[in-house]
Parts: C-alpha cells; sequence; structure tokens
C-alpha cells in the first residue's frame, strides 16, 4: 500500500463525494475549482492507485475513457451500467468467475484476472426511450 499523501487524500475525498463514475480530468477539475494546487498527472496515479488497491472502481465508458468512482464493495465484483444515464449496479456472477478460472487452468495460466461491466439501459431510461420511440 502506498503512503497517504495529501494529494492522495484530496483525489479520495472527492472521489467520495462525486456521487457516481467520474473521468479524472472531471475530479481535477473539480479539486482545482475548490482552489487545490493538485495537478492532473497526480490525479491519474491517485485514481490508478486506489483502483487497483480496491479503494476506487474502475472502468471503461462507451468512449474508452476510463472513469472512476469510490467503492462501496470490498473485494472483486462486476457491475451493470447505464449507457444512457450511467446509473450502476454491482452485480454478482459467479458463473464468470468459475468460467474464468477453468478458462484460465485448461490454458495453463495462472493467478486469471478479469473484467466483466456490462451496458445497457436501466429501467428509467428504458422507458423512456421506448416512450420517444413510440411518439
Amino acid at each position: 500500500m502506498k503512503r497517504n499523501t495529501w494529494q492522495r487524500q484530496a483525489v479520495r475525498d472527492a472521489l467520495s463525494t462525486s456521487g457516481g463514475f467520474v473521468s479524472a480530468q472531471e475530479l481535477h477539475a473539480g479539486l482545482r475549482e475548490g482552489g487545490s494546487p493538485i495537478g492532473l498527472a497526480t490525479v491519474y496515479r491517485a485514481l490508478s492507485d486506489l483502483a487497483s488497491e480496491g479503494e476506487a472502481d474502475s472502468l471503461h465508458g462507451n468512449d474508452g475513457e476510463s472513469l472512476y468512482r469510490a467503492c462501496s464493495t470490498e473485494g472483486h465484483h462486476h457491475h451493470l451500467i447505464c449507457s444512457n444515464c450511467g446509473t450502476t449496479v454491482e452485480i454478482e456472477a459467479d458463473a464468470v468467475e468459475t468460467w474464468a478460472k477453468s478458462t484460465a487452468e485448461a490454458h495453463g495460466f495462472t493467478q486469471p484476472r478479469h473484467v466483466v461491466d456490462i451496458f445497457g439501459l436501466c429501467p428509467r431510461c428504458s422507458a423512456e426511450a421506448a416512450v420517444a420511440h413510440s411518439a
């Protein structure tokens, strides 16, 4: 674990109040607006460290940009993500865990890691899309 610098704590605090997934640039802009002298590269490093240590969730948005949020679940987990509004639900995926482990073993791999994020429309956005489509 890396030592806790003021910069790292500032990123952790900002992430915990962000209310959802944010990019490093958005987080940096918010910190700067609040008067912090923190640099963008430092924000990127801190977010990467927090994600690798399990304190932050990280995923790639539709445009490929990395997005982060304060982690609400300890340990490895997966997400359902609304590609319209960004609503995110943490899900269990035991079948994926079993498949990843057995696939790695079948090919002689050890210490398998994986990322599974499922994108779609949440119930609210699905309903809004259905209403807009029928109009």
